[in-house]
């Protein structure tokens, strides 16, 4: 259940506050819409509610509001507008990259993508996908750690009626199994046909708080669709009827023999075809342009609008006839609406009943069966409430499902039917959710890192970072070697003199900095909440594996230049330095510093761009700087430093371990050690400090 109180945005300047002071609730199994034209607030009401921009109000997602709730996506899925993933990624890297962040079996990822029907699209890249498979995989996006609520901003916007069918039909398949579904729209007939509550914005404020069937006669223009042999002439007899009386009655015709009568009744226009003898096919109360091709009835109404079949023919017929109504039997299965009594004709072409809210409703010979979005057919006597409980029309739904309920609930459903490509199996085919998590696995170390390790792997830009780094590399120490007058140690490093860094460090720097830099770029992780999450785990998963990856970039580099001069130039260039182990850890501590110096930077600044300059000046900015502060004139210097702390804290280690340390000390002690441990720092520091203040947010 949604909860929203006094929801009220923050003014700019003198211009009054997009959403003004809005309440309003959304109970758990059933569909509501967030219905407004373009400017009404809608976008801005629910990014307050999901705490995505900053203003006045409270929003409980089942009692308690969404910071204080622990991983919200497991609680709220969200689907705003595209999917935000690599457009280079794959439909099932991104899914499995989400269930890894979200703790959840990998098996997961393969069950939502057969849920919306993207089986065959698994190997398709992001960027490549249509708006109606966009729009799927975010909701398959949205239901992977199987959320209780979904909150979803104009869904079907700029969709075919296809795949705004099936889209529906799944937020409506989500709420028959007990969750909360809150969706946003600017077309009231969209509202009226696959919502159960309609909440009406206009300016920023709620003018209209409705079940949908009173939102559908009393906020969308009705009309009477009528069919007839003899149109035209009926038109005229009700348009000269209409000027006699000084009524304001529009007759638009439809094509053929049908007709369109605003601001009339069936009842007066079935007296003056019973009075001019003309034969009426048709005569039925609609809304709008809801009839025929409207779409299904949602399940949850089917009963209610099929159990009054019979005696709403009998309604009509009289009234067109020009007799008073029967009376109307009271039913003892469903709860009484007054504004449910909706009227209709006794039958149109194909065998389909067109109601008062514009929907299309074929029927078959025998007790009817009403199919639910389980795939579970009821009959009409127990309507899909009789096996569930309230449905979402019944109007007694519980304020919020207990979660052990709700799961067991869920659980009881079969997964089998799913849509197919065709129109017509779109259709007859029940929408249908992958089945729910029955065990969640718990809090681990490990899950950031497999998170990690799939958005890094899932791509291929850290391939093609790393063969850029071996192939410049290479040819560098071939050039390099051919000049002469390089040290052995940048020889094998391919780093000339006069370059701040090698091309393997740049490397590691730019693969750092894609780390965090992606991340808010293509926030995959930041649908729930709008920013990336600033977790000291998923920090510490980045540094690894970025770690990992420079040291590996490193010893590949050296490898392949070592034997591209061997086939150069002979096994003389080719030799190890003497002191090797001491150059290898410097040129290790090297790559990773600054591999750690993207990340950081990149999390800090949040860009890419940012990470690789903070990189770059380190050996530009940082390490000019260190030499002139630690050799600059002063009355005491600092000299010696290294060594006396060698001699304070190097006494008492056992198994020779002051020798590992004395190295690291001296490595730091280097102008450039010195400045890349002051850039760590720093860049550490400042990354703390911003993760304290949003959480104190």
């Amino acid at each position: 259940m949604i909860q929203a109180f006094g929801l009220t945005s923050n003014p700019r300047k003198e211009l009054p506050p997009a959403v003004d002071d809005v309440s309003f609730e959304a109970r758990a199994g059933r569909v509501t819409a967030l219905l407004g034209a373009s400017g009404a607030g809608k976008t801005t009401a629910l990014r307050l509610m999901l705490e995505l921009q900053r203003g006045r109000g409270l929003t409980y997602f089942r009692g308690r509001p969404l910071h204080r709730i622990a991983h919200p996506a497991r609680e709220v899925g969200v689907l705003l507008g595209d999917v935000p993933g690599h457009p280079a990624r794959t439909v099932r890297g991104h899914l499995r990259m989400l269930c890894a962040a979200a703790g959840v079996p990998v098996r997961r990822a393969d069950e939502v993508l057969e849920s919306a029907g993207l089986e065959s699209l698994r190997d398709e890249r992001l960027g490549a996908l249509s708006r109606g498979m966009d729009r799927r995989l975010g909701l398959a996006c949205a239901l992977v750690p199987d959320p209780h609520t979904l909150v979803c901003d104009d869904p079907a916007g700029a969709l075919s009626a296809q795949d705004a069918r099936w889209l529906h039909g799944a937020l409506r398949a989500h709420a028959a199994q007990g969750g909360t579904v809150l969706f946003s729209t600017a077309d009231p007939k969209e509202a009226a046909r696959n919502a159960d509550h309609v909440v009406t914005l206009e300016k920023g404020r709620i003018v209209a708080d409705q079940e949908a069937v009173e939102f559908s006669r009393t906020r969308l223009r009705p009309r009477v669709a009528v069919r007839t042999p003899h149109a035209a002439r009926l038109a005229a007899l009700v348009t000269k009827e209409a000027r006699t009386a000084r009524r304001s009655v529009e007759v638009v015709p439809e094509g053929g023999n049908r007709l369109a009568v605003y601001g009339s009744t069936c009842a007066d226009i079935g007296e003056t075809a019973f009075r001019n003898g003309i034969l009426v096919h048709q005569l039925a109360d609609e809304v709008g342009d809801m009839g025929a091709g409207a779409g299904a009835v949602p399940a949850a109404r089917n009963q209610e609008c099929g159990e009054a079949d019979g005696e709403r023919a009998q309604v009509a017929g009289a009234q067109a006839a020009g007799a008073p109504a029967p009376p109307r039997p009271a039913s003892s299965g469903a709860p009484q609406h007054p504004q449910a009594d909706l009227r209709q004709a006794p039958a149109t072409e194909g065998g389909a009943d067109t109601t008062a809210s514009g929907t299309v409703r074929h029927r078959t010979p025998g007790p009817r069966r009403a199919l639910a979005p389980d795939g579970v057919a009821h009959s009409a006597a127990e309507g899909p409430g009789a096996a569930e409980g309230p449905g979402p029309g019944s109007g007694d739904a519980p304020d919020a499902l207990d979660a052990s309920d709700a799961s067991r609930q869920r659980a009881s459903r079969p997964f089998s039917a799913r849509l197919s490509g065709s129109a017509s199996a779109v259709r007859a085919a029940a929408v249908t959710l992958p089945p729910p998590i029955s065990v969640r696995s718990a809090p681990s170390p490990l899950r950031p890192l497999r998170y990690e390790l799939r958005r890094a792997l899932g791509v291929g830009t850290g391939f093609v970072v790393g063969a850029v780094v071996l192939l410049v590399s290479a040819v560098t120490a071939v050039i390099l070697a051919r000049i002469g007058h390089t040290p052995q140690a940048r020889l094998l490093a391919a780093w000339p003199q006069q370059v701040p860094l090698p091309p393997a460090a740049l490397g590691a720097g730019l693969l750092g900095a894609l780390a965090f830099g992606d991340e808010f770029r293509h926030p995959a992780l930041a649908a729930d909440r709008g920013t990336v999450p600033r977790r000291m785990g998923l920090l510490t998963a980045k540094l690894v594996v970025s770690a990992a990856t420079a040291l590996l970039l490193a010893a590949l580099t050296v490898g392949c230049d070592t034997e591209v001069l061997r086939l150069f130039y002979g096994s003389e260039l080719a030799q190890a330095p003497a002191d090797w182990p001491a150059l290898s850890a410097g040129w290790l501590g090297l790559v990773v510093g600054c591999a750690w110096s993207g990340v950081l930077a990149a999390g800090v600044f949040r860009s890419t761009s940012a990470g690789l300059a903070a990189v770059v000046a380190v050996p530009v900015v940082v390490v000019p700087l260190v030499q002139k502060v630690w050799q600059g004139p002063s009355v005491r210097t600092a000299a010696g430093f290294p060594m006396r702390v060698r001699e304070i804290l190097l006494t008492q280690w056992p198994f020779g371990g002051e020798r590992y340390v004395a190295e690291a000390l001296r490595l730091v002690a280097q102008p450039v050690g010195g400045a890349m441990t002051l850039s760590l720092t720093t860049l550490l520091c400042a990354y703390l400090l911003t993760t304290l203040r949003s959480r104190v947010r």
